[in-house]
């Protein structure tokens, strides 16, 4: 369970945020970062719609180890690409390739767990597959950010140095895949699928499901709080590591690609981590109604820490570890009340088709706002972007007030 998700973590990372990266050091505009890598999010947004085929057809074993080395052979396919004349192009295509193979790889890996473990077994590991899901985060985001950050200084060039990172990366993987094609049990509840006979019925269930989802009570609000309540945040996370990277003259702070690896992906995402877990121990001991408000204004308000390192610029690592550190805390305790609501929606008869449906909302809401936010950021500049940023926030404080939560859900007494 460990090496599986931090094997479903690497590709997420690598699509959402190391692209992000990899395109500033090559000297692409925000606008265009913050357009093309937005719509790298679609595959999650439409994973439920496709998700019934891994259950009609193979194991959820065999799709987890198949998709593992398209994945691998996919990062070793960014890295033929960057040296080439139109980089930007061909990686992108590969990113969606990517992005695909990841967005079903989830699918697969959490049907492989809820098959492989007994229930009380799937409670007790819930622990672990968050935290190594998590260290492939900091891993990628924090470790590869900075080799790629050393490399570029010892090289001279920053295409040659992702160009490494990404054969590295994937050799890392198909490794791992190879490891899990050998060491993955087989439970005996991992049947094949029925295959294309059992598609028409399959089929005709899933859009009932589909259909009961859009018949909940409060269903219109309930699509505004999953599509705005992360509003400001997909403006926001899109340009976060441009800005840090950015020189002054540009409004940025000018830091290095090792800096950035130290600050956000390493010190930033720890904060976040730890912010999720003080988040769910709050709603564990105090329930989500009474949670809800304290944590949508610790997800929002820490984003003053963006509009405060743009105006005054310092030039001290610490300093900016630190305001990262505190606008992702804040980022991971608001978060999880996001999460628990997804749950509460979910509840009734179709609990898994119905999460999977809230999530693809939820990258829907990350996709579209993240779209235009290069293009704002572009035209505008980095301190009225984050001005614009807070003032974002309100749609998400609307739909807060709007939604309903019973009494005591979430708590732990409650339960």
């Amino acid at each position: 369970m460990p090496s599986l998700y931090f094997a479903q973590g690497i590709p997420y990372v690598v699509v959402m945020t190391l692209s992000v990266v990899l395109y500033k050091n090559l000297g692409i505009s925000n606008t265009d970062i913050a357009l093309y890598t937005s719509w790298l999010y679609l595959p999650w947004v439409l994973k439920p719609l496709w998700s019934p085929l891994a259950e009609l057809f193979g194991t959820q074993r065999r799709w987890v180890t198949v998709l593992q080395f398209f994945i691998g052979a996919a990062l070793a396919g960014v890295a033929l690409t960057l040296p080439m004349e139109r980089a930007f192009q061909l990686s992108l295509a590969v990113f969606w390739l990517m992005a695909f193979a990841s967005a079903s790889h989830d699918i697969a890996a959490d049907g492989y767990y809820m098959l492989a473990l007994p229930r009380h077994s799937q409670a007790a590991f819930v622990g672990v597959r968050s935290t190594f899901y998590r260290l492939a985060n900091i891993g990628g985001q924090g470790g590869l950010v900075y080799l790629a950050g050393e490399l570029t200084e010892r090289s001279g060039s920053a295409a040659a140095a992702w160009t490494a990172v990404f054969w590295l990366l994937g050799a890392l993987f198909v490794a791992l895949a190879g490891w899990h094609a050998f060491v993955l049990p087989r439970p005996a509840a991992d049947i094949r699928g029925p295959g294309r006979k059992a598609a028409r019925g399959l089929a005709r269930e899933f859009l009932a499901v589909f259909a009961s989802f859009f018949r909940k009570p409060g269903i219109v609000v309930t699509l505004g709080f999953l599509l705005l309540y992360r509003f400001p945040e997909a403006q926001l996370l899109k340009l976060a590591s441009p800005f840090l990277l950015d020189p002054a003259d540009k409004g940025g702070l000018g830091l290095s690609t090792k800096a950035v690896g130290i600050a956000y992906g390493t010190v930033g995402l720890t904060a976040l981590t730890l912010g999720g877990l003080a988040g769910g121990w709050v709603i564990a001991r105090f329930g989500l109604k009474r949670a809800l408000w304290p944590l949508v204004l610790a997800m929002h308000l820490p984003n003053l820490a963006f509009l405060a390192l743009a105006l005054a610029q310092p030039g001290s690592l610490w300093v900016v570890s630190g305001a990262l550190a505190v606008e992702q805390f804040g980022y991971g305790l608001g978060f999880t009340a996001y999460l628990m609501y997804m749950i509460l929606v979910a509840e009734g008869p179709h609990k898994t088709a119905h999460y999977a449906l809230c999530t693809g909302f939820m990258a829907l809401g990350m996709m579209i706002p993240g779209m235009w936010s290069g293009w704002l950021q572009d035209h505008i500049g980095y301190v009225p972007f984050f001005g614009w940023v807070l003032l974002a926030t309100l749609p998400s404080f609307m739909m807060t007030a709007l939604i309903r939560i019973p009494e005591g859900f979430g708590s732990k007494e409650s339960a």
